[in-house]
């Protein structure tokens, strides 16, 4: 069977979709799913920091997009935040640094529960993380996965709310982070009893060479059994 590389896309009935905020603006999206049968869990992506290159494409929620939905069943909802663009387009609105985008993240919660979407799970990486703890402590949401979580926009009450509502939060953090390494991380969660710490030995913010790994830890919490991810597959 052939294995599985970097550039390799699964199949997957993947749909462009346009997210609607409440402050009216229109944002790029794309809804991956599994072909011919209901996914089991949802992750809704949210960015690395757009003023420093990231966006929906970024290459971890890329290949998650290209590899979930057909290796473990799960939808995936990446979309551009505002005044954020990839190859699928530009969203709407300008950059603000955190603030208004909060009406970005209800959005994508909003598309998701209207396409009746199971159980969302937030997938936020570096700035991504700071939007998740910030505005993804919603009822229709499962819990949060943390890439490389920099807790630079984010605040103790943020964390705090978590904390209260007893939601799974997992940080999944390098080794050789520039901004958070484990060490620090499981002091900054150590306020949220229900937080998960993992440490990613010899990998660096951005996890190139480390995909793989952070996938198998992904799927293995929010679909439990099916991970680790095989590493070829039957064309």
């Amino acid at each position: 069977m052939p294995e599985i590389r970097a550039n390799t896309v699964l199949p997957a009935d993947r749909q462009a979709v346009t997210l609607h905020t409440a402050d009216g603006l229109a944002l790029v999206g794309e809804l991956a799913l599994p072909l011919h049968r209901p996914p089991v869990a949802t992750l809704v992506c949210l960015h690395p920091l757009p003023t420093e290159g990231g966006m929906m494409n970024s290459h971890l929620l890329r290949k998650a997009a290209w590899r979930l939905p057909a290796l473990a069943d799960l939808a995936v909802l990446r979309f551009n935040t505002r005044g954020t663009t990839s190859a699928a387009g530009t969203s709407e609105g300008t950059f603000d640094a955190g603030e208004a985008e909060r009406w970005d993240v209800a959005a994508a919660l909003d598309l998701a529960e209207a396409r009746d979407l199971p159980r969302l799970w937030l997938l936020g990486w570096s700035f991504g993380t700071d939007l998740a703890l910030r505005y993804g402590c919603d009822p229709s949401v499962v819990g949060a996965l943390l890439v490389s979580p920099p807790l630079r926009y984010s605040a103790p009450e943020d964390l705090a709310a978590w904390a209260r509502s007893g939601k799974p939060l997992v940080a999944l953090v390098p080794e050789l982070d520039d901004n958070l390494r484990p060490e620090q991380a499981r002091v900054r969660f150590a306020m949220v009893p229900q937080a998960e710490v993992v440490a990613f030995p010899g990998a660096k913010h951005l996890f190139v060479g480390h995909t793989e790994a952070l996938l198998d830890a992904v799927v293995e919490r929010v679909a439990p059994g099916r991970a680790p991810l095989p590493r070829s597959y039957e064309q």
